[in-house]
């Protein structure tokens, strides 16, 4: 167990400590007014923590504190993880990101497109082109979510039992041969839409490596990196340390507590969820940011080389398009002008379209829960936060972080 430390005082990183106090004074209203039951928030620059809080409960019902120590549904924080291990097979000569997926997943190879009807009776074509593993890693797959809510191929897939990732199938090989006898919502590489991609892309670790998903985490990544409460699951003790989970109430404007969350939290899952199955600390995740930010070495301890992770992070979508213009803008609550997208990481293309202040270059995402991270090599800021609240479209969290985060330099 390790917990975060402010390490600097913010005036010699060029950073403002009454300015950062700012971000504490802006996120306890949304504690206080019951929006939010807890938050811990993290600010670094040139590697340094220069700004660290925690505020409200980790448990509202038991009255448990955020500490910082908490463990964390982090969702879709989970997705970098999975690409870095897919990458890292790459780096060993084992797989191009230009294979077809059908190579490692055989039922991939006779996919389908939806071209119209409903969901109860769709009509379909054999997809054109055959589904290529860098197609998942840039969610441009023409797989969906079935949260996405946006056409009939969504509707099939919650249907399909996959409303919230990959479900409870036996296997996560199950789910993804289940995965192939869904139509795709386009053409592979003609559009982007978030998906259950990185699940698929988990599932190619486990072929290529030879190795179970958790395995290859612990072994690979989680371990040598130190990540020691980072997991696919909670055991029993450290089940204490576990926050709630909460979901927006529209009748109330407050939150409703999801009781089963907690349960689940503490079975080994059947299906290791790539796409959103971890558990994480803020300490934990800020040491696989900070080796990413050290160009993929952390204390002596290399996970990948810079170039991987100069080519994981640079825009990937077609033209250096933002995911506006080339994709399906859903749901999540970041901004999608001039956001593009790389592998496993959305990155800023275009600052002024995006009208949010971070620097082009800047990458990062969040989780459905409204956990969040970024990563900024132009002015070498790195920001986390921690709360646990579905969904993360329900509260502007992110767009106000930022800016909070960037009035804060003033050097």
């Amino acid at each position: 167990m390790g917990e975060l430390k402010a390490t600097i005082d913010p005036k010699e990183v060029g950073l403002s400590a009454e300015r950062l106090a700012r971000i504490d004074d802006h996120f306890r209203h949304y504690v206080n007014d019951g929006r939010l039951p807890g938050y811990t928030v993290a600010v670094a620059r040139y590697g340094q923590v220069a700004y660290l809080a925690t505020y409200g409960m980790r448990d509202v019902e038991n009255a448990k504190p955020t500490t910082l120590d908490t463990i964390y549904r982090i969702y879709s924080m989970t997705k970098p993880i999975t690409s870095l291990a897919l990458m890292m097979l790459v780096e060993e000569g084992k797989l191009q990101i230009t294979d077809p997926v059908a190579n490692f997943i055989p039922s991939f190879a006779n996919l389908r497109v939806f071209t119209g009807g409903s969901s109860l009776k769709p009509i379909t074509a054999p997809a054109r082109e055959p589904m290529r593993v860098w197609h998942l890693l840039t969610h441009t797959s023409g797989m969906t979510y079935g949260f996405n809510y946006f056409d009939a191929v969504d509707d099939i897939y919650r249907r399909s039992g996959f409303e919230f990732g990959i479900g409870s199938w036996p296997s996560l090989a199950e789910a993804c041969d289940n995965f192939a006898k869904l139509p795709l919502c386009f053409e592979p590489g003609t559009s982007w839409n978030y998906s259950v991609s990185t699940d698929v892309v988990g599932r190619i670790v486990e072929v290529v490596s030879g190795m179970t998903l958790d395995d290859f985490f612990a072994t690979r990544i989680l371990g040598p990196l130190g990540m020691r409460d980072t997991a696919f699951y909670v055991p029993e003790d450290k089940a204490d340390r576990l926050a709630a989970l909460y979901q927006y109430d529209a009748s109330t404007g407050g939150k409703t507590l999801v009781e089963a969350a907690t349960k689940m939290a503490s079975r080994q899952p059947r299906s290791l969820s790539g796409g959103g199955g971890l558990y994480s600390t803020s300490y934990d995740y800020w040491r696989f940011l900070q080796m990413l930010e050290n160009g993929g070495e952390l204390d002596g301890v290399r996970i990948a080389s810079p170039t991987t992770l100069d080519l994981m992070t640079m825009n990937h979508l077609p033209g250096n398009t933002d995911i506006t213009t080339f994709g399906r803008t859903l749901g999540e609550e970041v901004f999608y002008d001039g956001l593009g997208f790389g592998l496993g990481f959305s990155v800023v293309v275009d600052q002024a379209r995006t009208r949010v202040a971070c620097p082009s270059g800047t990458y990062g995402w969040g989780g459905m829960a409204s956990t969040a991270f970024w990563v900024d090599p132009v002015e070498e800021i790195t920001a986390t936060f921690y709360t646990q609240l579905l969904p993360s479209t329900t509260h502007p969290i992110r767009p106000y972080l930022r800016s909070l985060v960037y009035q804060s330099i003033i050097e």
